[in-house]
């Protein structure tokens, strides 16, 4: 019998399409996901998660698997063909988990999702924002809030700066895990070539290709535009999530649903930020883009453009378009 664990990893980057790739791969007969998708087993080391302080930061670690019988537990329904995989975006970034993972699974494959660092840091930004819980509604001055907030004990995800750093993210990765076992897509890649994104982690899962065609979207929000609305309910969400780490994760997501609908219900687009915001943001990248281009043998010039690229629904269209000029 086969020991209770993944043999794969769906390990980032946050807002990099890692939902939608976890969504496909979920469709595919070979493939066995775990319930939650998000386990974070391996940000733990054989203790309850770090007691993180940022807003809703408490609330959410409720849900973190960090027993090894229970995580162990998550992948004992699969069938015994099935691959089974974790879809926890923050391994990428976490240290830690490299080693931890490496050590205790030897053969595990590894796929790494990355998106321009600027559109994922602005998108992660968007993500809690929309959802009322950063209450900084500048995106510039959020990014530069990171280490203030670091100091004060805030979780990975209002990391904007660090979490796109997949340069040193991955140097440290290939010291655990051989790269042969580790796969690195383009948030690009998964909306423009979907049919093709999804065949190569097939290949490179050993399971069979052309029986998964479609990447459903990802999990985009609706923006939550600065007003009455952000500076009335955002208030209340934040405080509501600090209450909610009493009582059950389900409970404070049914509660809150009305809430952030409301903040989300005013109909805006999603800002876009200029070229000279974009551009300033791209030299802090720089160096790292590079890095990721040495490592990777991929060119990664284009992130360092100052025209945004969107999300994944704004590309959509544009992709759509594209192929019908070519037609």
């Amino acid at each position: 019998m086969r020991p209770a664990r993944p043999d794969f990893l769906l390990v980032g980057a946050p807002k990099a399409g890692t939902t939608a790739l976890h969504a496909a791969l979920a469709r595919h007969p070979d493939v066995f996901v775990s319930n939650p998708k998000e386990p974070k087993f391996w940000l733990c080391d054989d203790a309850p998660p770090p007691h993180w302080s940022g807003p809703g930061d408490r609330h959410s670690q409720q849900e973190w698997v960090w027993r090894a019988e229970e995580y162990a537990a998550l992948f004992e329904p699969a069938e015994p063909h099935q691959v089974r995989g974790d879809c926890t975006p923050f391994y990428l970034w976490s240290r830690g988990a490299h080693r931890r993972f490496g050590a205790a699974l030897p053969e595990v494959r590894v796929v790494a999702v990355v998106r321009d660092p600027v559109d994922r840091a602005h998108s992660n930004w968007m993500h809690l924002w929309s959802d009322g819980l950063e209450p900084e509604p500048d995106f510039v001055s959020a990014f530069g809030l990171q280490d203030e907030r670091v100091a004060r004990g805030w979780a990975p995800f209002w990391r904007y700066r660090d979490l796109g750093l997949y340069g040193e993210q991955l140097a440290h990765l290939y010291e655990h895990v051989p790269r042969e076992q580790v796969l690195v897509l383009r948030y690009r890649d998964i909306v423009d070539e979907p049919v093709a994104a999804i065949d190569r982690t097939c290949r490179f899962l050993g399971i069979r290709e052309g029986l998964v065609t479609s990447i459903p979207r990802d999990n985009a929000r609706a923006f939550a535009e600065p007003g009455w609305r952000t500076r009335t309910l955002g208030p209340v969400v934040r405080g509501g999530a600090a209450l909610g780490q009493f009582a059950p994760p389900r409970l404070w997501r049914r509660a809150s649903r009305p809430l952030v609908g409301a903040l989300q219900g005013g109909g805006a687009r999603r800002p876009r930020l200029s070229p000279d915001e974009r551009a300033a943001l791209v030299e802090v990248f720089a160096a790292d883009i590079a890095l990721l281009s040495s490592l990777t043998g991929e060119d990664f010039g284009d992130w360092l453009s100052p025209t945004a690229r969107g999300s994944f629904d704004e590309r959509s269209p544009q992709r759509d378009a594209t192929k019908e000029r070519l037609a």
